[in-house]
């Protein structure tokens, strides 16, 4: 793939990226991996919150990660298409990565790690619209942090986000309606694991006794 188009933006941030505090590069670097961990802690707490709502709520929050693992699939299949090199062995003019170069082989287009991030972002925005404001910018930060440390173009990352967060998308679509009946008839099993998986639903309103007056009129 021609990345000409990207090429100087991305000698433009690693020299930046150069000029920064060693903390900065260090939290940068961490950055990579530790978002994919915090990611998944908020894949379990929106199931573990979801586990007392309605069989629709919990089943977006159970196909988050498994739309995230699909989102990871179509960028990883895309990436073996591709045979881009990483930009921190063809860009000798620019500073040199922060991290160790990636082998040859290990291809550069699309970004794996912004398909993951832009996935989870996506998913985890469906099942509990209220941390979107978290989550997107984690997103972002991570992709951003991938051109930072000196191991993907810009277009790398960019169209792993896209493709990551369009595939995860259409997977929760796709896989919506079976997975919340599925669920749903979890939650009626006698099996321990099962209705813990599942969780016990909404909390049922006990039904009130009748009004002496309405018994009155009924008779």
């Amino acid at each position: 793939m021609d990345s000409s188009i990207t090429r100087d933006l991305y000698r433009d941030i690693t020299d930046f990226a150069h000029t920064t505090p060693a903390w900065v590069q260090h939290l940068a670097e961490l950055w990579t991996e530790a978002g994919l961990l915090l990611f998944g802690v908020l894949f379990l707490l929106a199931w573990w919150r979801s586990r007392t709502a309605d069989p629709g709520r919990i089943a977006l929050a159970v196909l988050a990660p498994l739309a995230t693992a699909v989102g990871y699939v179509v960028s990883e299949s895309l990436k073996s298409l591709v045979d881009e090199e990483r930009p921190c062995r063809t860009v000798t003019e620019a500073a040199v990565s922060l991290v160790a170069c990636p082998p040859t082989g290990d291809w550069s287009f699309p970004s794996n790690h912004a398909a993951i991030a832009g996935a989870a972002a996506m998913t985890l925005a469906i099942a509990w619209p209220r941390i979107a404001p978290l989550t997107v910018p984690m997103a972002l930060l991570m992709a951003f942090s991938r051109v930072f440390v000196g191991v993907h173009y810009p277009h790398d990352v960019l169209t792993g986000l896209s493709v990551g967060a369009l595939a995860a998308a259409a997977c929760t679509a796709a896989a919506l309606r079976p997975a919340r009946s599925l669920l749903a008839t979890m939650r009626t099993s006698r099996a321990t694991i099962p209705l813990w998986l599942a969780g016990p639903g909404p909390a049922q309103e006990p039904a009130r006794p009748a009004s002496p007056r309405a018994s009155a009129d009924h008779g």
